[in-house]
């Protein structure tokens, strides 16, 4: 269990910077359109990327939801292990 709650942290935090760069560029394109006169196909390409980068985004966001979930259920298993293995070590000494 454990060696699987370090794999999972290790891939929440590997999407959590994949989030976070997609956003980042996200906002880069966002501004772009925003400030910079464009030419009808430069914007409709930016269009595209912003569309991409959203949907990369989402993504990224179901798939950190799903993995804490996974988390959890994982950190309650371990503590729920940990209180049989207390519970029997204090029955078995009594």
């Amino acid at each position: 269990l454990l060696a699987q709650k370090k794999e999972t942290a290790g891939v929440i935090d590997s999407l959590e910077e994949k989030l976070s760069l997609c956003r980042q560029s996200l906002e880069e394109v966002d501004l772009k359109l925003r400030r910079e006169e464009l030419s009808p196909e430069g914007r409709k390409s930016l269009e595209k990327q912003k569309n991409q980068l959203m949907t990369k985004a989402e993504h990224y966001e179901r798939e950190l939801k799903v993995l804490r979930q996974e988390n959890r259920k994982n950190a309650a298993l371990s503590m729920a292990l940990v209180l049989l293995v207390a519970f029997i070590y204090v029955c078995w000494t009594m």
